[in-house]
């Protein structure tokens, strides 16, 4: 007998008809012999006409009478379930989310969850019963110790469903929707997308931070974290849906549930070595003639950086293995001598990276990271940066203290630690999904110091003000006084404050300015099998040059190679970058509702 944890979403439980329906589905589960507990959001559009209700009243109303308003919402879903489960001969209790034991920050709008006191809903499961659970919501102590109801935020009852798996240790946690699961892109601009029978948890993190909305990254993050098998399926069919997978499996620590640091792993690979092309010609192909030689010559590229500059010109700075880089030095003059450009070439380097769950979103984190470097005079060659993981390239000579540095800021314990770690998921695919997000704005700091702490300063400064960077290109290309140019991506929502937490520190810079560039969409291609797959950065370069189009910037992770392209090629680069690798196929994913978006419009 196997204990489930069922959600079911605003459409699923939209209407009488579709409460019946689900009361039927977890009826079978039941007559198999499987405990299940049921989490409900809010019948369809509750949420909003309740939010519309409150902004007739007020217009600006107290967050905590807010959280009182919204989580009526789901407590109608899950009394209406637990009666229909009775009309069905299931015995089945209905619990908010403060009696089922969820415990919650003191925040309203958007608490994290520090545990779940689970000894009530054992007890009703022993009972036989079905425990419907009221998602989104749990309860803090509010001033002297008086219980308050508190809300998730976005993406709240997946958050409950997955928290309550984790607490339980249940044996699987289904999200029930209305799409059969995760697809490779959207649908709705390409319409051969595929559903993907199985993602890891790291890649859905990564589509996710792309502008995916079929799961909220909260409920991914707690997933991969405590390793809860997690399948997104559709609820009006049978068919398996996609399987989110982790090989991580931390213990619910006592700083709570979803407020452990974020950083729990350190890696560092030595023996590293950094390749720049400079003033190549800005053209649709070029990136792709490069990559594609170099993977020809049997060369396997690790990080690839590009940056745009005045005029018609580019920089390429890629790393390779330090035992690859004469060969590969041979390779790229080969490419140069037709092109034109500058090459130069440097070994003894050391890649250090910072992994977890979330580190992107938290502006924080990558912050942290540059920050300790510098205070420790550590220069940072390249910068990497994904949802899940930062990298910086430094001289190996700093390697040791680096490490020790960073082991001490993120409290990362030895065991925690991987030296030179060899490929792993080798058996997985290069990739699995491709995301467009036009919800991005690309800014360029010029003239910055060319000394440890630059990264550091500007990510602080960011991060003070709540903005996160989803890129972050530092420029090979040094100008006559030395200087170099940093450039990132941020959404648009936080452009204009983005001008006003970096002002005080450009001001400190002399010559420095706050450039922006042209309209931009980001196309990016997740995958596991990546760093094992040589070649996988060329096919997609290749893909958008036999589409014409230029890329502006290049950004890779270890799971993630992400191009910058004019906005108004968003949509034909996520169609050629699609095609590009094979994923289409016969259309077979139509569902009841809408498809599943992988992009953010």
């Amino acid at each position: 007998m196997a204990l489930l944890v069922q959600k079911f979403g605003g459409t699923s439980v939209g209407s009488v008809e579709r409460i019946q329906a689900v009361a039927e589905r977890i009826g079978r589960c039941r007559d198999a012999g499987d405990s299940v507990v049921a989490v409900v959001s809010a019948m369809g559009h509750t949420t909003d006409e309740l939010t519309g209700l409150a902004a007739a009243i007020n217009t600006s109303p107290p967050q905590r009478e807010m959280d009182m308003l919204l989580a009526s919402g789901e407590q109608v879903s899950m009394a209406l379930l637990a009666m229909a489960l009775h009309q069905q001969g299931v015995t089945a209790v209905s619990m908010t989310g403060p009696q089922v034991g969820i415990v919650t920050e003191s925040i309203h709008g958007r608490a994290r969850i520090l545990e779940i006191r689970t000894d009530r809903i054992r007890n009703q499961l022993n009972e036989g019963q079905v425990v419907v659970v009221a998602g989104f919501q749990g309860t803090s102590s509010g001033p002297g110790g008086i219980a308050e109801i508190t809300t998730l935020g976005r993406g709240g009852s997946d958050t409950s469903a997955v928290a309550l798996a984790a607490a339980l240790e249940a044996d699987v946690c289904e999200i029930y929707t209305d799409v059969p699961g995760v697809l490779s892109t959207d649908p709705r601009k390409v319409p051969d997308a595929q559903l993907m029978a199985e993602v890891s948890c790291d890649e859905m993190l990564e589509l996710a931070s792309l502008g995916a909305s079929v799961l909220h990254p909260r409920a991914v993050e707690i997933a991969r974290n405590y390793c809860v098998p997690l399948r997104v399926r559709s609820s009006w069919s049978d068919e398996p849906g996609t399987l989110l997978t982790s090989r991580c499996n931390r213990l619910i620590g006592q700083s709570g549930l979803e407020l452990g640091s974020p950083v729990d792993g350190v890696e560092q690979m030595e023996g590293q070595a950094v390749l720049a092309l400079s003033h190549i010609p800005d053209q649709p192909g070029i990136a792709a003639r490069l990559f594609e030689t170099l993977s020809t010559a049997g060369i396997n590229v690790d990080l690839i950086i590009q940056a745009t500059h005045e005029g018609s010109s580019n920089d390429i700075t890629f790393t390779v293995a330090e035992s690859d880089l004469e060969h590969a030095r041979s390779v790229s003059q080969s490419v140069l001598d037709s092109l034109g450009g500058e090459l130069a070439a440097e070994g003894g380097l050391t890649k250090l990276s910072i992994s977890g769950a979330g580190i992107m979103g938290r502006p924080g984190i990558a912050a942290g990271l540059f920050n300790c470097l510098s205070q420790q005079k550590i220069n940072l060659r390249l910068i990497a940066t994904s949802e899940v993981k930062v990298s910086c390239v430094i001289d190996s000579a700093s390697g040791r203290k680096a490490l020790q540095a960073v082991q001490q800021a993120f409290d990362v314990a030895d065991s925690q630690v991987r030296m030179n770690p060899e490929l792993s998921c080798t058996d997985e695919p290069e990739v699995r999904g491709v995301a467009l997000d036009r919800d991005q704005a690309q800014l360029t700091v010029r003239h910055v110091p060319n000394r440890p702490g630059t990264a550091a300063s500007l990510c602080s400064s960011l991060a003070e003000r709540g903005i996160s960077l989803d890129a972050i290109v530092q420029s090979e290309r040094q100008h006559s006084d030395g200087s170099r140019d940093i450039s990132f991506i941020l959404r648009k929502e936080d452009r204009s404050r983005a001008d006003v937490a970096l002002a005080p520190l450009l001001a400190q810079w002399p010559g420095a300015a706050l450039e922006e560039g042209d309209a931009i969409a980001r196309i990016s291609a997740v995958g596991a099998g990546m760093p094992a797959t040589p070649g996988t950065a060329g096919r997609m370069f290749r893909a958008l040059a036999d589409a014409g189009i230029n890329i502006g910037l290049i950004a890779t992770s270890e799971i993630r190679t992400s191009c910058v392209v004019p906005e108004q090629n968003g949509v034909a680069a996520l169609q050629a970058v699609h095609a590009g690798f094979g994923l289409g196929g016969q259309e077979h994913h139509q569902a009841h509702g809408t498809a599943s978006p992988l992009d953010n419009d």
